[in-house]
């Protein structure tokens, strides 16, 4: 009954010296109490050790219930698809601009997030490989020598009693936990799976800071663009207004068309000091991404133009979904929370180790060396929960609140990723013909500037310059031929787009075609190469031909 008082018993066999003529009768004896205890153990084991009712909750959400049953396989292996990614590590090189390349690249070398992403690795790795060598046999050496008076008055009667004698103890001992219950095997999956996620998370960082690169160069290139028309149209208003002046000042023109000119100026002036804060804005936002002040203040960007654009393969594969790092990381977290949850049951069942140890044990070092003197013993321990079911229950209660939040988190991260494919379903509205002609369309493909598989850039000065409409909307978006038929396009519109991110019906960007852009930015550049020129004949075309050779301008 003294163990059933105890949090848990221990039984072991431990060898100890006899006699060599003792009888058989009290090694069984020994053997029956042993077994006697070990069954009372596993009795009061049965009836204290309860696991019913405490389960998690959350299911993963499959590939059928979110309507992709063409990509189940993908979905189901989103855990081990990011370890062969669908598209390189270094895509960013596909753009064509060694200054774009030399920026991510600093960038992912001095980026504090990187660094504690890595730190997080090497904890996590080492923690695997603590955990793997926990379930290997343990073998430690030991070294004892004492010099020893012993008590006359003790148990020890003379010649020791009395004496100082010196004594000496050298043992190797090696223990091995038997894993019949899985408890190590649960804890080495767990500790992978944590490794896994981490370096997951790595990869979904340097994705993430690569793409925040890439998309504020993109930019800044589109900002420094439209400052450049922007100084243009300011000096080609400052034309019209002399212009207007002389014809003023000549009679052809009245004070109304001068004040009309001059009130065009200062919405200039506002829109260039405008364009230039966002692109200062843009600068500052790429010191802070690569992590160095004042790196990119001197910054040239290149023309939109020059950027090649990064073509899609012609199939994607059909698990891209299961391949995202952010999904993989969240995958993996729910496999390691899975498996404590099966370290936590294991819990509730006996722990068996193999003990045993070989060594020399002598009184008097002269006699240490000595057949004599050797000394092993082997056999099985076996400790068993017995008073412990709150706990070890509290326990398995709290790993099964872990993954059904890692499940959850994983939906909400498979949903987000969904949200954030193409496919979705668009409405259009064009100046031209107002909100009376409502356009239909669908995402079909990504622009240049994109850093995800899909996103929307805000909109942070919409003036309705056409040129900031085209840039701010880096998507494909497939219109109705039949609505083209009725209501045509022209170069220059403003549209205004509403992409409905809530429709999950449509094809995946993994189902997208390849496609090209109907029109890239050079078209727009070569329309702005002939501005200048066209100002030029619309200004010697108001100003009449010249005067002849001795004619008289006679005042009205």
């Amino acid at each position: 009954m003294k163990n059933l008082l105890a949090p848990s018993s221990s039984v072991a066999a431990v060898p100890h010296a006899q006699p060599a003529g003792d009888a058989a009768g009290p090694r069984w004896q020994a053997v029956a109490l042993y077994a006697g205890t070990l069954a009372f153990a596993l009795l009061g084991l049965t009836a204290c050790a309860d696991m019913s009712g405490i389960a998690p909750r959350s299911q993963m959400r499959d590939a059928a219930s979110l309507g992709l049953a063409a990509h189940a396989e993908g979905v189901a292996d989103a855990a081990r698809a990011f370890a062969d990614p669908a598209v390189a590590s270094d895509w960013w090189r596909g753009f064509g601009d060694a200054q774009l390349d030399a920026l991510i690249e600093q960038a992912l070398s001095q980026s504090p997030d990187l660094k504690l992403a890595e730190a997080r690795i090497a904890r996590a790795q080492a923690f695997t490989e603590g955990t793997r060598a926990a379930d290997r046999p343990q073998v430690n050496g030991s070294l004892d020598a004492t010099r020893q008076r012993y008590s006359s008055n003790s148990i020890y009667p003379p010649p020791l009693g009395g004496s100082t004698k010196n004594s000496a103890t050298g043992r190797l001992t090696g223990s091995w936990e038997l894993d019949f219950f899985g408890k190590n095997r649960a804890a080495i999956d767990a500790a992978v799976g944590s490794a896994n996620a981490a370096i997951a998370d790595a990869q979904a960082a340097r994705v993430l800071l690569a793409s925040n690169v890439v998309r504020q160069y993109v930019e800044l290139a589109r900002v420094e663009a439209q400052l450049g028309v922007a100084q243009r149209t300011l000096e080609q208003r400052t034309q019209t207004l002399a212009l207007v002046r002389d014809r003023v000042a000549a009679g052809l023109d009245t004070r109304l068309e001068e004040r009309q000119s001059e009130g065009s100026l200062p919405e200039a002036r506002q829109q260039i000091e405008a364009l230039r804060e966002q692109a200062a804005m843009a600068r500052n936002a790429l010191d802070a991404l690569v992590g160095q002040p004042g790196a990119a203040q001197a910054l040239v960007p290149p023309p939109l133009s020059s950027l090649h654009a990064i073509a899609l393969p012609a199939a994607l594969p059909a698990d891209l979904l299961g391949r995202r790092a952010d999904i993989a990381a969240a995958r993996w977290r729910v496999e390691a929370a899975t498996q404590d949850v099966a370290m936590a049951k294991a819990q509730f069942y006996p722990n068996v180790s193999l003990t045993a140890f070989v060594g020399l044990a002598s009184l008097g070092l002269d006699n240490f060396v000595k057949g004599g003197s050797r000394e092993w013993g082997v056999g099985p321990a076996i400790r068993l929960p017995i008073f412990e079911a709150g706990r070890l229950r509290a326990n398995l209660r709290g790993k099964a609140a872990d993954v059904d939040a890692a499940v959850e988190s994983y939906n909400a991260t498979l949903l987000d990723a969904l949200h954030e494919a193409a496919g979705q379903s668009a409405t259009l509205t064009a100046d031209l013909y107002g909100s009376k002609v409502e356009y239909t369309g669908k995402v079909v493909g990504l622009g240049v500037g994109t850093g995800a598989a899909f996103a929307l850039l805000p909109a942070q000065n919409a003036t309705g310059n056409w040129i900031k409409v085209v840039q701010r909307v880096p998507v494909r978006i497939a219109l109705d031929a039949e609505q083209l038929k009725g209501h045509p396009l022209r170069v220059g519109l403003s549209m205004d787009v509403t992409v409905n991110t809530q429709d999950r019906t449509g094809a995946l960007l993994a189902d997208a075609p390849r496609a090209e852009a109907v029109a890239q930015t050079a078209v727009y550049a070569g329309l702005d190469r002939g501005a200048d020129e066209e100002v030029a004949r619309i200004v010697a075309a108001n100003a009449g031909p010249a005067p002849r050779a001795g004619s008289r301008t006679q005042a009205h």
